[in-house]
């Protein structure tokens, strides 16, 4: 065990995520010269945006992509080459920001576009196209709309690209609806040829995997470079492995018998004795409240089942089958202890949600280290 020092800690495997890097640029339909973005928004899925972003531009990405206008201008730290695309939405008013730190922002509709082009900026763009999600985007449904669009705004703003979103591409049951998605996204793609984008890319993790395009010359990869699936029941290319392990300790064992109730609203009665164990990480710090009674953390190689509620900043588990705990034992909450493992998408299926969710969801008041192989 290395004891961080703290009462619960994440170690991002740095190794791991070049690994996923390469593994997936074998495995993905890319076309010649096909470039991978890699999606860093959300403090790259709760890994750490500049860690995930320099080991990234070491190893040679060129192209990455994030939430909103904050998060860019922080990565550009890191990447201080390169393309950085904004997905959402970025007020008018910084517009100025886009320039002075070279990012690139998404037209959402005509009418954000109009607004954009208003602050008579030379802004660079690349115009969302909707092929069925209806998030945002030009509707593909209406291709002469869209042809008219892109013209009308690729002589206002520094408009190089064209992108959509594959909202159903790890579903196999959604392989005609994905199908048709990337077909509306050509057809717009090749009514504005002449234009010359440099960027088209309709890929998402799954996509890439899953799914081809000629007129997609990247992939967006996102849940994939952290090792996470798409979709739980998805099958990821082998290698690939998640590059966030989640660890606490033991604070406190103690013996507790018949009768007892563990947690607030007394939600777990004892009917026998047994042992339980404190781990000092709660909601506060991303372990959903809804684990409690379906969860299980990993200590000493073996699993120990959640009870009572979930604190803030405390759980509770049974460890009465477990042996060798005390103050300081490691506590699993994500990752491997012995030949026991516990992924992101295992915790995220127990309570019904994604793994998106779970690592996203993990609290900056968890430190981040930093290791490799």
């Amino acid at each position: 065990m290395v004891n961080r020092g703290y009462r619960s800690w994440v170690e991002i495997n740095l190794s791991n995520l070049e690994r996923n890097y390469e593994i997936y640029r074998s495995h993905a339909h890319l076309n010649p010269d096909g470039a991978v973005m890699a999606v860093v928004k959300a403090d790259a899925y709760g890994h750490g945006d500049l860690e995930v972003t320099r080991v990234l531009s070491e190893i040679g990405v060129r192209h990455f992509a994030v939430s909103n206008i904050d998060e860019a201008i922080r990565v550009r730290q890191a990447a201080p080459e390169g393309q950085i695309l904004v997905l959402g939405y970025t007020p008018f008013s910084r517009a100025q920001d886009l320039v002075r730190y070279d990012i690139t922002q998404t037209l959402l509709s005509e009418e954000y576009a109009a607004g954009m082009a208003a602050e008579g900026l030379p802004v660079r763009c690349q115009f969302a196209i909707d092929t069925g999600m209806r998030r945002i985007g030009l509707n593909a449904d209406a291709p002469e709309a869209c042809e008219r669009a892109i013209r009308r705004f690729a002589g206002q703003l520094r408009l190089d690209g064209l992108f959509t979103h594959l909202c159903a591409a790890g579903s196999p049951e959604e392989n005609e609806f994905t199908a048709r998605q990337i077909r509306l996204f050509e057809d717009v793609c090749a009514r504005v040829a002449d234009l010359s984008l440099p960027y088209r890319h309709c890929l998402n993790s799954a996509g890439g995997l899953w799914h081809a395009s000629a007129a997609s010359d990247m992939v967006r990869l996102g849940i994939v470079l952290f090792g996470l699936k798409p979709e739980y029941e998805n099958s990821l290319p082998a290698g690939i492995r998640p590059v966030l392990s989640w660890k606490s300790v033991v604070s406190m064992v103690k013996t507790v018998l018949p009768g007892d109730t563990v947690g607030y609203g007394r939600s777990f009665v004892v009917s026998k004795p047994m042992r339980i164990a404190t781990v000092p990480t709660g909601y506060a710090d991303g372990y959903a409240r809804m684990l409690a009674g379906k969860g299980w953390v990993l200590i000493n190689g073996s699993r120990a089942p959640v009870i009572g509620s979930v604190c803030m900043d405390q759980m509770m588990v049974d460890v009465t089958a477990v042996d060798g705990i005390g103050i300081d034992t490691e506590v699993v909450l994500i990752g491997q202890s012995g030949d026991e493992i516990l992924t992101a998408d295992e915790l995220a299926h127990l309570y019904g949600t994604i793994g998106y969710e779970v690592v996203c969801g993990i609290s900056k008041r968890v430190c981040r280290y930093y290791v490799r192989d």
